[in-house]
């Protein structure tokens, strides 16, 4: 599967019904004109001012060149020009591209190039990073800037405005945001997410949690992640509720906002709600507003969720399974079973088909091992400009995670091992094989092999084991330094292993559970 805009945009003509996510903001905006939509510190922008903001801003696009099909990337801490940016680029039938602001620029760069971005959008503290990534690209780029003032080559966001030109209409499988995910090769894939992709994605979350228009969501994760993008901001306005963003992350300013904000519903990935649980005083602060906490990653261990159940008195922890590829939230684990199903992830929502196939496609027994399968109208469009990784992740039919799992008597999942190679690193995906091109890149290494460390508070954390090249000579500092200038900070090898040689079995592939139980 390949991505043609300007042909879908010419399907649009047989289409049988219009499904963009614009008509969701418009739909409240008419019903509850004035209810917020994001409160961000001082700033509260309702439903009907979102209309308005976000069709100057469309007309501000299509005066620099965006059209149906498009895509606007968008470099951003959270706020709400990233809500406005999207809504715009929709609102043409375009296509919003969030990126990942931890990226290093070399990263970055391949992005926009290989998404051909008709437009950049970037947050003013960002500008640095963006410049780097941009410096003599090739293609052209308009670059707004969230900023009171633009630095050369760049336009204020705030200019950025036109007329509201009419909304387009989009069919099922036009495509509504681009999300740049680690895969199992050395460079990042473009998941193609469709408007009715995210609309059955909410319409499964809001019956898994019952949301309403009362809700108050907390986007405190980085908004450019399907966790506080999906599983909160998305799913608030979905419903017509009220969805209070933070710039990044902060701990004590969560606790706080929880009190101020009467917070009912958060996703946060496993360090972040240890990060909660450890500020001073929270078990006396009053958190009882709080009625659903959606995480996942990494199996919790008892004492952790007591500890949650008793800081959050009234809230249900549901441990999900979600891929960026989904749209989010897959599985949740639910009320009842936090204890009794421990280490699961809980059972499909609706609308979704999980089953476990061996190597052969065949659905295994209940309680056997076997790769994760998806298939349901949430699921992706597909990879863009990738059909042969587009075709592989759908052979058989349905979505293949590259997850391991087990499916018990009752129906609950359990994720057990990884197929694709990859580490889960604070809620952020590495793929091995992408931090290996870049220690190869250095020239003195004849093998490597970077596999994930259990590290208390991150999950896990890449480390690499090293061969030298005959006549070779690097240190531990100087790969490691290699690394910084290339990959996003997270992504970097905590620690750098020498060694004669790396285990193999009869056929030749590398041993990486070997290297796992090393203790590098």
């Amino acid at each position: 599967m390949t991505h043609a805009p300007r042909e879908r945009s010419a399907a649009r003509l047989g289409l049988r019904s219009d499904v963009n996510w614009c008509a969701v903001l418009e739909h409240h905006a008419e019903r509850t004109p004035d209810h917020p939509l994001a409160v961000f510190g001082d700033e509260v922008v309702t439903y009907a001012g979102m209309v308005e903001w976000s069709g100057a801003l469309a007309g501000g696009l299509a005066a620099r060149g965006v059209g149906f099909g498009d895509v606007v990337a968008l470099l951003s801490y959270n706020r709400t020009e990233f809500l406005a940016t999207i809504f715009a680029a929709n609102h043409l039938g375009a296509v919003a591209m969030p990126v990942n602001w931890r990226l290093a620029a070399p990263e970055l760069r391949f992005i926009l190039e290989h998404s051909e971005a008709k437009v950049l959008v970037c947050d003013g503290d960002l500008v640095d990073l963006a410049d780097a990534a941009t410096e003599g690209f090739p293609a052209p780029l308009g670059k707004v800037v969230v900023a009171d003032s633009a630095g050369p080559g760049w336009e204020r966001f705030a200019d950025a405005s036109a007329a509201a030109p009419p909304r387009a209409a989009v069919g099922e499988h036009d495509l509504h945001r681009l999300m740049y995910t680690s895969g199992t090769t050395g460079r990042p894939k473009g998941v193609m997410l469709s408007h009715a992709n995210l609309a059955w994605k909410n319409a499964a979350h809001v019956a898994e949690f019952g949301f309403t228009a009362a809700d108050v969501g907390l986007a405190c994760g980085p908004l450019y992640h399907v966790g506080a993008l999906d599983l909160v901001t998305t799913s608030m306005i979905s419903v017509g509720a009220t969805t209070v963003i933070h710039k990044v992350f902060d701990a004590e300013r969560v606790v706080d906002e929880i009190e101020r904000s009467r917070v009912t519903l958060i996703w946060a990935a496993p360090a972040m709600v240890r990060a909660v649980l450890d500020v001073p005083g929270v078990e006396t602060r009053d958190l009882s507003s709080v009625r659903a906490i959606i995480a996942g990653g990494e199996k919790m261990p008892i004492p952790v969720i007591e500890r949650i159940r008793s800081t959050f008195p009234s809230a249900w922890f549901a441990d999900a399974y979600g891929l960026t590829e989904t749209v989010s939230g897959d599985t949740f684990l639910d009320r009842d079973h936090v204890v009794s199903k421990l280490g699961s992830v809980g059972r499909p929502c609706q609308y979704l088909e999980l089953e476990c196939w061996d190597e052969a496609g065949v659905r295994v027994p209940t309680g056997e091992p076997g790769e994760i399968v998806l298939r349901g109208p949430k699921v992706f469009e597909g990879y863009w400009r990738d059909p042969d990784a587009t075709a592989t992740a759908f052979a058989g039919g349905w979505f293949h995670t590259g997850d391991i799992g087990v499916v018990d008597d009752d129906g609950f999942v359990y994720i057990v091992d990884r197929l694709k190679d990859m580490i889960v690193s604070g809620g952020e995906n590495i793929a091995s094989s992408e931090v290996e091109r870049v220690l190869y890149e250095h020239g003195a290494l004849a093998e490597v092999a970077v596999v994930g460390r259990p590290d208390e508070r991150w999950g896990e954390v890449p480390v690499a084991f090293a061969v030298l090249a005959p006549g070779a000579t690097a240190t531990e500092e100087e790969l490691i330094e290699h690394c910084r200038t290339q990959l996003a900070k997270f992504k970097v090898p905590r620690a750098v292993t020498f060694i004669d040689e790396l285990p193999r079995n009869p056929s030749g592939k590398i041993l990486k559970r070997e290297l796992r139980g090393s203790g590098a």
